[in-house]
């Protein structure tokens, strides 16, 4: 998948793609949902498959010291949409020179004559230009000016309910990730490089590869069964383990962290990316009385995962 992130240097391969376009945060089957208008055009137009969408975020521009909210950080979302078969990935810069543009100079310079898209597809809640004035029907009135047609799609539901990152995160902070899953299609997934930490897990018997949170969307602290994904080094591969996400209150811990227990290896993971998916949440995290009663807790949170894990598919 190639990336662009300029919209006036985009290559002639990628020129005239048909594009879904929005923040794609969590990549859900709303956003899967419009990805695949998308697609049918542009295999029914010999055209390239693309996705456009904004870094930083629009949120994260405008509001720099709010509490973090993404479900993913850009290279997860780059990662997930690959895996779809998205050719092109129009990640453009959002600056200040981008959100003043109005709706009709946003479709012009950038839509038109900078990108020469052919085709795009907009959820029907779709919002753009300076102070958010247009909607999917501005971008199709001004499509038929400009010559790019635009697709409207429909917002979709799972369970009566509406498919949105706003209801994903609220099912990821009262510790239902099955119902996020089944939200977004997949399950919700950290991914990040091994760090080092204070190796309290390998004196307990357990060792833990240890990741950064920072910018991402915290969901419910505590144990998780969990589904990783080793996706750089010499032990790339898919595993099975178990996870605390928070902030370690046993050892008077204040930044949080994702620590996961991958079971039936033995290896260094230090410097490798890993992709950990969040499949049951097990417990609050909690403060016990004495390291032994730690290790015990510990031993029953693996035993619960492994059989959770064993019923349920990748």
């Amino acid at each position: 998948m190639r990336i662009v992130r300029d919209y006036q240097f985009a290559a002639p391969e990628d020129r005239a793609a048909s594009v879904a376009i929005g923040n794609f945060d969590g990549v859900h089957l709303g956003h899967q949902a419009v990805l695949e208008l998308a697609r049918d055009w542009a295999t029914n137009h010999s055209k390239p498959l693309g996705i456009l969408t904004f870094e930083p975020h629009p949120r994260e521009f405008f509001l720099p010291d709010a509490r973090p909210f993404r479900l993913m950080a850009a290279s997860t979302r780059a990662h997930r949409l690959e895996k779809l078969g998205v050719e092109v990935l129009f990640e453009l810069h959002f600056s200040r020179a981008l959100s003043d543009m109005t709706a009709a100079e946003f479709a012009e310079k950038v839509l038109a004559r900078g990108l020469d898209l052919s085709h795009l597809v907009v959820g029907r809640d779709f919002r753009f230009g300076k102070d958010r004035a247009g909607d999917a029907d501005t971008l199709q009135e001004l499509g038929a000016k400009l010559g790019f047609e635009v697709t409207i799609a429909d917002l979709i539901q799972s369970d009566r309910r509406e498919v949105s990152s706003t209801n994903i995160r609220a099912a990821l902070d009262e510790g239902r990730p099955r119902d996020a899953a089944a939200m977004l299609g997949h399950w919700h997934r950290i991914e990040g490089t091994v760090v080092h930490g204070d190796a309290r897990g390998r004196e307990l018997g357990y060792p833990t590869a240890n990741m950064a949170l920072k910018g991402l969307h915290l969901p419910a602290f505590g144990v998780y069964a969990v589904k990783v994904d080793v996706l750089t080094g010499s032990h790339a591969g898919s595993y099975l383990g178990a996870s605390s996400l928070g902030v370690r209150p046993q050892f008077d811990g204040e930044v949080p962290n994702l620590e996961t227990f991958i079971f039936d290896f033995n290896g260094d993971l230090y410097g490798s990316d890993l992709s950990v998916g969040l499949v049951e949440f097990l417990r609050p995290e909690a403060k016990f009385d004495s390291i032994e009663a730690l290790i015990t807790q510990m031993e029953s949170d693996c035993v619960s995962a492994r059989g959770i894990l064993a019923e349920v598919e990748a």
